[in-house]
């Protein structure tokens, strides 16, 4: 028989799920381009009480970086920000294809490099477009969030002066940031590989098995630490899908670099919790948030 405790634990994460994206999709106050590619776009929320001189929030959706998960879905999540007086960019990035297979469709996770070109285009873009469309943002105070695959990027976009030298997405200095706060975030690539988080993803995100040999150190948040930016994660105990061992991994990893970064972990948590407004979680997400940017 089923072991009752995991009985109850996959009915709660679905439970956890099914309130997450139970909310509608809340339509942007703006969208700009960053490229020309249908996918290389940004949608801006306005705090809601109209103050001036606010805290920019950049939010990378999560889905595994796949192609049928893209921004909408955590739309409501980016108004629960606004609604809370920051300015919100939610951005969108190419992933990776629905192909056909036997017996159905495969969504593949990921695309190398087209992932990393976006969002290091997103995010050298955003001082331009976020002066166009949200003159209350204070890209001085800037703070960048996402979820779980959108956790990777934002880990990752913080970390790209310290890429390998050589890097396309190299920057000379660290992006003017007040810090990181990512959630359930797929923060170390080869512990999630060990654990099989997200069904192969990482692998696909990568291009094989082969290639992940050899590119895990550009795209390894693990790796890239020291960043000198404030970072924190928050993460439930009781995520089935991407296990807190990950997030421990990474936290181990910048400790041994020397970087302290803070990692929450919340009781009786799941994956979804954490972007889903009705949820107690979801307002500590934005307390952590907060720390950072004002």
């Amino acid at each position: 028989m089923p072991d009752p405790a995991a009985r109850d634990a996959v009915a709660r994460d679905a439970a956890e799920a099914e309130s997450a994206f139970a909310h509608p999709a809340v339509r942007p106050d703006a969208t700009a381009a960053y490229g020309d590619h249908p996918d290389q776009v940004i949608d801006f929320y306005a705090p809601r009480a109209n103050q001036e001189s606010v805290p920019l929030v950049v939010v990378l959706h999560g889905g595994a970086w796949r192609a049928p998960y893209d921004r909408a879905h955590l739309s409501p999540f980016a108004d629960f920000l606004a609604r809370r007086g920051f300015a919100v960019a939610n951005v969108e990035y190419r992933r990776g294809a629905v192909l056909p297979q036997q017996g159905g469709e495969a969504a593949v996770a990921g695309r190398w490099p087209e992932t990393f070109d976006d969002v290091a285009a997103a995010m050298d873009a955003l001082p331009a477009l976020v002066a166009d469309a949200l003159p209350q943002a204070d890209a001085r105070r800037t703070v960048v969030t996402g979820h779980s695959a959108g956790g990777h990027l934002a880990l990752w976009a913080s970390a790209r002066h310290v890429l390998p030298e050589g890097s396309p997405w190299r920057l000379p200095q660290p992006p003017p940031l007040r810090g990181v706060v990512a959630l359930a975030p797929i923060a170390d690539l080869v512990r999630a590989v060990e654990l099989d988080v997200c069904g192969g993803a990482i692998l696909q995100l990568l291009g094989g098995e082969e290639e992940f040999k050899h590119r895990r150190e550009s795209a390894n948040p693990a790796v890239l630490v020291p960043t000198g930016i404030a970072t924190a994660v928050v993460q439930g105990r009781t995520d089935l899908t991407v296990p807190y061992a990950v997030s421990e991994a990474y936290v181990d990893a910048a400790g041994r670099a020397g970087e302290m970064v803070g990692l929450t972990l919340l009781e009786a948590v799941g994956h979804f919790p954490l972007i889903d407004p009705a949820a107690d979680a979801c307002a500590v997400v934005v307390e952590e948030i907060a720390q950072l940017a004002w």
